[in-house]
């Protein structure tokens, strides 16, 4: 027996189907970013200033001299008239104490004792 052969049709065609085959190459880009680094040495100089300061003192001492007796008696002379004409008044003429109330000199009996500022 025999088979009879299979009726052959004409074919049918699709369309073409598109496929991507990749490939890849690696490229190396250098890229260079520089750097630098500069240490700077800071010197300080601290000017320190002194002002030493020295103190005195001193003390000043004076004295008054004051003649607290009775004014001496006048030279009898002929009388004259003044030199000048006087501005009102008379001629002072001490007599007694100086300064009433004040004390004798300084040193002498009943005068002020010797004292420092």
């Amino acid at each position: 027996m025999h088979c009879k052969p299979n009726n052959i049709l004409p074919a049918v065609v699709h369309p073409t189907k598109c496929c991507v085959n990749n490939t890849f190459t690696n490229n190396i880009v250098p890229h260079i970013h520089p750097t630098h680094t500069t240490t700077v040495n800071h010197v300080n100089y601290e000017h320190q200033h002194f002002f030493p300061h020295t103190q005195s003192s001193e003390t000043v001492v004076t004295n008054t001299q004051a003649n607290m007796g009775p004014a001496p008696a006048p030279f009898p002379t002929a009388p004259t008239a003044p030199a000048f004409p006087q501005m009102g008044g008379t001629p002072f003429t001490a007599t007694g104490q100086f300064f009433p109330g004040q004390a004798g000199m300084s040193g002498m009996p009943g005068g002020f004792p010797f004292r420092k500022r």
